[in-house]
C-alpha cells in the first residue's frame, strides 16, 4: 500500500512537471515561426514579370526568415484562382500566402467567386505597382499610340489586343480606353504577361497589354513601345509618353502585395511582414525591380487592410462604368 501511494505521489509530480513545460513551451514553440519553408502563391504562369519579382523577393525575405521561400505556380481567373484556392484551403499558420492582384477586388462584382475579399484574406504587406505599356512588333505600321488608336476606329472589330485577363489592371484599361475612344478591340485573355508576349512575337495579336516582361524585346528591336501607364515616364524608356499626358486622365500601375488566409496570428502576421519589407531592401531584389521598373508602393499590414477597401469599392465603380456587373 506504501508503495502505491509513493508511485501516486511520483507519477502526479511528472505529470504537474509535464504540464509546466508545455505551458512554457507553448509561447516558445510560436516564437519559433518560421520552422519550414513557406510556400509563396504566384497566381500568374512562370516567367512572368510576377513570377520572377516574387521570386527574388522570397529569396530575399528567406534571409530574414531563415527558411526558404517556395515560389508555386497557379495561374488562372486572371490571378484570382491562386488566392481563392488559399482562401478555402489553407489553415492560418502562415505557412502559405500568396500574391494579391487587382481582380481578386473586382472579380467578385462580376461574377460569383468563393471567396470576400474583405473577409477571407489576412493582408500583410503591400509591395508595389507594375509598370504597365502597350507593345507592337516593330514591323507593325503603328509608330504611336495615336496611330493605333487612329487605326483601331477606322477599323472596328480589326485590332485584338492581349491582355492577362478581363478583370486585370491591364484588360480592364484597355475596355476602359475602348469606351472612353468608342473603340472596337478584340480581346484575348492570357494566364501570363509571358504568353501575351509570346503570343504578339508569333503574330497572333496585333498589340499586347501588360507588364515590362517584353522589355528585353523592346531594347532588342522587336517589340515597339507605344505608351506606358504611370504617372510618370519611366526611366527606362523615357522617350515613350504616358496615357496620363496623352489626355486620357489614366494611371494604372495595378498595386499588389501578400496575404495569408484569414485568422493569422498577429505575430505570424508581423514576423512575414518584416522579413519581406527588408526583403525589399536587398540590393539583388532591387536590380530585379528596377529592370521591370516596378515602383516600390509599400503600406504596412494595417494599411494594407485598410486600402483593400478602397480598392474593393474602386473596382465596383469600374465594372459598373463598363457595364460587366454581375447579373
Amino acid at each position: 500500500m506504501k508503495f502505491q501511494k509513493l508511485w501516486y505521489v511520483v507519477c502526479r509530480q511528472f505529470i504537474f512537471i509535464g504540464l509546466a513545460f508545455a505551458l512554457l513551451q507553448g509561447p516558445v514553440m510560436a516564437a519559433e515561426f518560421p520552422s519550414k519553408p513557406i510556400t509563396l502563391i504566384c497566381p500568374w504562369g512562370a516567367g512572368g514579370t510576377t513570377d520572377i519579382y516574387l521570386r527574388s523577393l522570397g529569396e530575399a525575405a528567406s534571409k530574414h526568415l531563415g527558411q526558404p521561400v517556395v515560389i508555386e505556380n497557379k495561374p488562372g481567373g486572371g490571378g484570382t484562382a491562386g488566392p481563392s484556392i488559399m482562401a478555402g484551403q489553407a489553415k492560418p499558420d502562415g505557412y502559405t500566402i500568396t500574391q494579391i492582384p487587382m481582380g481578386i477586388f473586382r472579380y467578385p462584382h462580376m461574377m460569383k467567386v468563393s471567396y470576400d475579399p474583405l473577409k477571407d484574406f489576412t493582408y500583410i504587406i503591400q509591395l508595389a505597382g507594375y509598370a504597365v505599356g502597350v507593345v507592337v512588333k516593330v514591323g507593325s505600321p503603328w509608330k504611336t499610340w495615336d496611330e493605333l488608336i487612329r487605326y483601331s476606329k477606322a477599323n472596328p472589330g480589326k485590332i485584338s489586343f492581349a491582355s492577362t485577363g478581363v478583370g486585370t489592371a491591364t484588360g480592364m484599361t484597355m475596355e476602359l480606353i475602348s469606351l472612353k475612344q468608342g473603340l472596337k478591340w478584340i480581346h484575348v485573355p492570357f494566364k501570363s504577361a509571358g504568353e501575351t508576349i509570346t503570343a504578339l512575337l508569333g503574330d497572333h495579336v496585333h498589340a499586347a497589354a501588360d507588364t515590362m516582361v517584353g522589355g528585353g524585346a523592346v531594347d532588342s528591336g522587336e517589340l515597339r513601345l507605344l505608351v506606358t501607364w504611370g504617372n510618370e515616364r519611366t526611366k527606362r524608356w523615357p522617350h515613350v509618353p504616358t496615357l496620363k499626358e496623352l489626355g486620357y486622365g489614366i494611371v494604372a500601375n495595378s498595386p499588389f502585395g501578400l496575404a495569408g488566409p484569414k485568422g493569422m496570428d498577429p505575430k505570424v502576421v508581423k514576423t512575414l511582414h518584416d522579413a519581406f519589407k527588408k526583403g525589399m531592401e536587398d540590393p539583388a531584389f532591387r536590380k530585379i525591380s528596377d529592370k521591370f521598373e516596378m515602383e516600390a508602393f509599400y503600406k504596412n499590414s494595417e494599411e494594407y487592410t485598410k486600402y483593400a477597401k478602397e480598392l474593393f469599392d474602386e473596382g465596383k465603380e469600374i465594372v459598373e462604368a463598363l457595364g460587366l456587373k454581375k447579373q
